[in-house]
C-alpha cells in the first residue's frame, strides 16, 4: 500500500519555492554508533511508491536483522489534469504524492550489528533512488 497522508488542511496545495537552489553542505547530526545512514547528495522528490519499494528491499534483503528508521514520508501533493482536457477549467486532480529531499538529507537509517549485509541492503535501495546519495558507516 502506497504511503500518503490521513489527512489535510486543503485539498490541493501549491507547488512552492524551487529546492534545488541549496548548496551540497552535507552535515552529520545526532550522530549514533552502530548505525550506517543513506544521505541524499543531490535534491529532487520521491514519490510515495520509490518510497515504499526502498523500504521492502531494505527489510528483504535485512531480515530482520536490524531496525530501519525511514526519515521520509511524502507530504506534498502533485495534481496533474487529463491529456485530452484543453486549458483552463481550474486545477487538477491529485496525481500523486511525493517528499521534496534536498542535499545532505538522511533519507533513511539502519541500526544493526551486521554492518556488511546493511550495506548490502542500502546499495540495493540506492538502485531504486532517482537521486544520487552516500552511504555513511558511523562505527
Amino acid at each position: 500500500m502506497l504511503l500518503i497522508p490521513r489527512s489535510f488542511k486543503y485539498k490541493k496545495r501549491q507547488k512552492g519555492k524551487s529546492f534545488n537552489k541549496l548548496d551540497n553542505i552535507i552535515t552529520f547530526q545526532n550522530i549514533k554508533f552502530n548505525t550506517i545512514k543513506l544521505i541524499s547528495v543531490s535534491s529532487g522528490r520521491l514519490k510515495s511508491k520509490q518510497i515504499n519499494s526502498i523500504s521492502s528491499c531494505i527489510n528483504k534483503s535485512l531480515k530482520k536483522l536490524g531496525k530501519i528508521y525511514m526519515k521520509v514520508f511524502p507530504h506534498n501533493q502533485i495534481s496533474k489534469k487529463p491529456l485530452e482536457i484543453r486549458m483552463g477549467k481550474g486545477k487538477g486532480n491529485v496525481d500523486h504524492w511525493v517528499f521534496n529531499v534536498k542535499t545532505g538529507f538522511t533519507i533513511c537509517e539502519v541500526k544493526t550489528d551486521f554492518p556488511l549485509k546493511a550495506i548490502k541492503a542500502l546499495k540495493l535501495a540506492q538502485i531504486r533512488l532517482p537521486i544520487k546519495t552516500k552511504i555513511f558507516l558511523f562505527n
